[in-house]
């Protein structure tokens, strides 16, 4: 089977009316790193949202549950599934907070801050492929859009 072109679907079949869609594009370029992402973590036996969350826990102090659902935009209860997960796999410890007893800290185990750093590095070379195809500055701009777009600047009102 041919290979699509950059006009088609993995499918094969010729969407131009969808081929400059900013929707159609996000969604396809979204599923071809998610696809390279995953096949960079699965030999340390996380996925790409998990890596994400030991980014969070690390980058901090020791943060609560709920300070990392924040930090990285996911509902609490999505939260404390993830952890439960990195938990079982002896990647984290949640732990009592030495200055507030009543809250619970999640932290690194010494496997979950090696299987960070090596799954940092396959992800970033997951990223390195997917941007394979444009030039470094191409690159720096993409991100420097989407994060534009992703997180844009509060509007001021208006003075009057």
């Amino acid at each position: 089977m041919p290979t699509p072109g950059p006009d088609e679907p993995p499918g094969g079949e010729s969407l131009p009316a969808l081929a400059g869609r900013l929707g159609y594009l996000l969604k396809h370029a979204q599923l071809r790193l998610a696809e390279l992402t995953a096949s960079a973590m699965a030999p340390f036996g996380i996925t790409g949202r998990q890596c994400a969350v030991l980014i969070a826990i690390d980058s901090q102090a020791p943060l609560s549950q709920q300070e990392v659902a924040h930090r990285l935009g996911v509902d609490r209860t999505t939260m404390v599934l993830l952890i439960d997960e990195l938990e079982g796999k002896r990647l984290v410890q949640r732990r009592r907070d030495p200055d507030d007893r009543r809250k619970n800290v999640v932290v690194l185990t010494d496997a979950g801050r090696t299987t960070l750093r090596e799954a940092s590095s396959a992800s970033a070379e997951a990223e390195r492929l997917f941007l394979g195809p444009l030039s470094g500055d191409a690159a720096t701009q993409l991100r420097q859009a989407l994060r534009a777009v992703a997180f844009p600047a509060p509007v001021k009102p208006a003075s009057r």
